[in-house]
C-alpha cells in the first residue's frame, strides 16, 4: 500500500514502487527493509507479504547476497547449429515439390534426422507456402501400404486353391455351428443385414475374433489379408474395424434377449449340457472416453468408481459356461436382474432354476422372499452390522460348534459355525442363517438361505465355490476380452457379450468332445491347446480341407472323432469340411 504522499507520485516513480512482477517486487521490498529501515511488518505490508513469508524472503535473501534481480536478455536471433546447417539443402527439396514428410524421409536416410516441425519453421521462415494437394503421380514414388478389397459376400469364391492361416483353429467349431440354423436365427431376432454383409456373414465374422480370443477386435486390421476367417464367415475378406463398429451399432438391443434364447435351444440340442446350480454376479465394464452418459459402478480391480457398464452374469455353476447375460441395466434396476433371469430360464426350459449363489449386494430381502415364493433355492451372503457382530460375539463359547468341511485347505477346514433361523425385513417366515468364524476372515461370515434341512458342511462348501465364477468371470475378462468397451473398434458392448455367450457355448461343446479331462478346462486352455494352430487350407471342387501340422495334442482330436467328420457348410455351397492331422 502507497501512503498518501506517494500517491501524489508521477507514473515514472509508481513504476518502481508498484511493481508488475515477482522479481522487481521482491527486489524493492527487500530494498524498503534493508535500505530505507522499514520495519519488516511495514515493508510487508507495503508491498503485499504476509509477516511470515516476508520473513523466510529476508532469511533467503541473507544466505544468498549475491542474488541477481535484473538479468540483461539476450539479444539478437538465437542459433540452431543443427537447422541452419540444413537450411540450405531443404530450401533446395522444397523446389523439387517435396513436402515436409518426405524432406524428413529424405533427411532420415541420409543420417540428418530432423522433425518436421523443425523443418516447417524453416520453410515458413525463407518465405516458402503451404504445399498444395498433389496427384499421385506428382508424389515421390515410395512403398505405399496395400489395400485390403471390401467386404462383400457377392465377392465371395469357393474356386479351387490353397493358402495357409493361422487362425486354422476356428475351423473346429464349425461342425457346431453349421448345425445350428445361424442365419436364420439372426433373422428370427431381427438382427440387420444387406446384400454385401448379411446378417450371417457380420456375426461370423465377429464370432472367429471372438473364438480366437488372443487378440481384440481393434486388431482385426491385422488379419484383412488372412483368408483364413474370412472363409470361417463366408465373406471375401473380413470386414474392417468401421464396418464392424458400424455393423454393431445397428443391432436393436431388443434383439439380443431373443437371439440368446434361439441360440441356447439350439446349442441344447447339439448337446451343450445345463446344470441346476448357477453363479450370479455383476461386473462393471469400465469406459476410458469422454462425456459418456454412463453412471459411475465400483471397478474391483481398480478400486475405484468410474463411468461403466453395468453387466450382469449367470456362469452354470456344473457346466462351467455363461448362460446368461444383460448389459442394459441401470442403477436402480440392478436388484431386480435376479427376477428377469429366472424369468428367462423358465421360458428357456419351463422351469425355474433349482438353485442360486450370489453375494449380498446382488438383490434385496424382498426380492429373496419372491424367489422363496417361486421355489427358487438360494445361498447369499448377509451384510455384517455392529449390532449383529456384538450380538454374536456376547454369546458364549459354547454356543459355536465345529464341523470339517472337504477339499478345503487344512488350515480352514474346520471353522466354528451358529445354525439358526432368523426372521428379516421384507421376507416373510424364517429364514436360516449360519454364522461361520476361523474361515480366513477377521470377522465372522453370515450365510443366509432358505434351505431349511440341508447340512451346513454341504451349503458352506457350496458358497465357497462360488470363486469359481469370478475364476469364470476373469477367464471371459482376459480371454473374450469383456473388458474392450474402449478399445479402438466401438464394438457395442450389448453384442460384445452376446458374442461371449455364444463363444463360451462353443468352448464347452468341443471341451466336450475332446473329454481327457478337458471338460472342465478353462477357454485359455482349450485355445492354447487346440484352437491357436496354423493349418493349411485347401478348396476343392467338393469339400474343403483343413490340414493341420503335427502338434501334440492332435491325437486328442483324432480319439474325438474330428479325422473322420465331414460336415456340409451352408454358406460354402454346401461343400463338405474335413480335416486332416499331420
Amino acid at each position: 500500500m502507497l501512503s498518501g504522499k506517494a500517491k501524489n507520485l508521477t507514473n515514472e516513480a509508481r513504476a518502481f514502487l508498484e511493481p508488475k512482477n515477482a522479481t522487481h517486487r521482491q527486489y524493492e521490498a527487500l530494498r524498503a527493509y534493508f535500505v530505507e529501515g522499514l520495519s519488516s511488518d511495514e515493508a510487508a505490508k507495503r508491498f503485499g507479504y504476509t509477516p511470515g513469508s516476508f520473513r523466510v524472503l529476508c532469511h533467503q535473501f541473507r544466505h544468498n547476497l549475491d542474488r541477481e534481480f535484473f538479468l540483461s536478455p539476450e539479444t539478437g536471433q538465437k542459433k540452431s547449429p543443427k537447422k541452419d546447417a540444413l537450411r540450405e539443402q531443404i530450401i533446395a527439396l522444397r523446389k523439387q515439390n517435396l513436402s515436409v514428410y518426405d524432406i524428413a524421409r529424405l533427411l532420415a536416410v541420409e543420417g540428418k534426422s530432423l522433425s518436421v516441425p523443425s523443418i516447417s519453421t524453416i520453410l515458413q521462415q525463407e518465405g516458402f507456402a503451404r504445399l498444395p494437394q498433389r496427384k499421385a503421380d506428382q508424389r515421390p514414388t515410395r512403398p505405399q501400404p496395400e489395400a485390403a478389397a471390401v467386404a462383400d459376400l457377392r465377392l465371395f469364391s469357393l474356386e479351387p486353391r490353397q493358402f495357409r492361416t493361422k487362425f486354422g483353429g476356428i475351423f473346429l467349431f464349425l461342425p457346431y455351428l453349421a448345425e445350428i440354423p445361424f442365419d436364420r436365427i439372426l433373422k428370427r431376432a431381427g438382427f440387420p443385414g444387406s446384400k454385401m454383409l448379411p446378417a450371417g456373414a457380420a456375426m461370423r465374422s465377429l464370432l472367429a475374433l471372438k473364438l480366437f480370443g488372443n487378440a481384440r477386435h481393434s486388431h482385426v486390421m491385422s488379419y484383412v489379408f488372412d483368408e483364413g476367417p474370412a472363409l470361417f464367415a463366408g465373406l471375401n475378406v473380413i470386414p474392417k474395424r468401421s464396418s464392424l463398429t458400424e455393423y454393431s451399432s445397428r443391432i436393436d438391443p431388443r434383439a439380443y434377449p431373443k437371439v440368446m434364447k434361439l441360440w441356447f435351444e439350439h446349442t441344447s440340442q447339439l448337446g451343450l449340457e445345463r446344470g441346476v446350480s448357477f453363479d450370479l454376479d455383476f461386473h462393471s465394464i469400465p469406459f476410458h472416453g469422454e462425456e459418456a452418459l454412463l453412471q459411475k459402478h465400483y471397478i474391483s480391480k481398480r478400486s475405484r468408481r468410474q463411468k461403466g457398464i453395468l453387466a450382469f452374469l449367470a456362469w452354470d455353476g456344473e457346466k462351467k459356461h455363461f448362460c446368461y447375460a444383460n448389459a442394459s441395466l441401470r442403477k436402480e434396476e440392478q436388484a431386480d436382474e435376479v427376477l428377469q433371469f429366472i424369468k428367462f430360464w423358465k421360458q428357456r426350459t419351463g422351469h425355474y432354476p433349482e438353485e442360486l449363489v450370489f453375494d449380498s449386494k446382488l438383490t434385496t430381502y424382498a426380492n429373496l422372499n419372491v424367489l422363496d415364493k417361486k421355489g427358487v433355492q438360494f445361498i447369499t451372503l448377509r451384510r455384517r452390522s455392529q449390532k449383529l457382530l456384538r450380538e454374536l460375539f456376547a454369546l458364549p463359547t459354547s454356543a459355536w460348534r465345529k464341523i470339517e468341511l472337504e477339499n478345503v485347505t487344512r488350515e480352514y477346514r474346520t471353522p466354528k459355525i451358529i445354525d439358526r433361523k432368523i426372521a428379516l425385513p421384507d421376507y416373510e417366515g424364517p429364514i436360516r442363517q449360519i454364522a461361520i468364524t476361523d474361515l480366513g476372515h477377521e470377522e465372522p461370515t453370515l450365510l443366509l438361505t432358505n434351505q431349511l434341512s440341508r447340512s451346513p458342511r454341504t451349503l458352506i462348501g457350496r458358497y465357497a465355490q462360488r470363486m469359481i465364477i469370478e475364476n469364470g468371470i476373469a477367464d471371459g475378462i482376459d480371454f473374450f476380452h469383456m473388458d474392450a468397451l474402449s478399445s479402438a473398434i466401438a464394438l457395442k458392448v450389448d453384442c460384445d457379450l452376446q458374442l461371449t455367450l455364444m463363444a463360451s457355448s462353443l468352448y464347452r461343446l468341443l471341451a466336450a468332445q475332446i473329454a481327457n479331462g478337458y471338460e472342465t478346462a478353462k477357454s485359455r486352455h482349450i485355445f492354447r491347446d487346440f484352437i491357436d494352430a496354423t493349418a493349411q487350407i485347401s478348396i476343392g471342387r467338393d469339400e474343403v480341407l483343413v490340414k493341420f501340422q503335427r502338434r501334440a495334442h492332435n491325437p486328442f482330436l483324432l480319439e474325438a472323432g474330428f479325422g473322420n467328420l465331414e460336415t456340409r457348410i451352408s454358406w460354402w455351397e454346401n461343400k463338405t469340411l474335413r480335416f486332416q492331422f499331420g
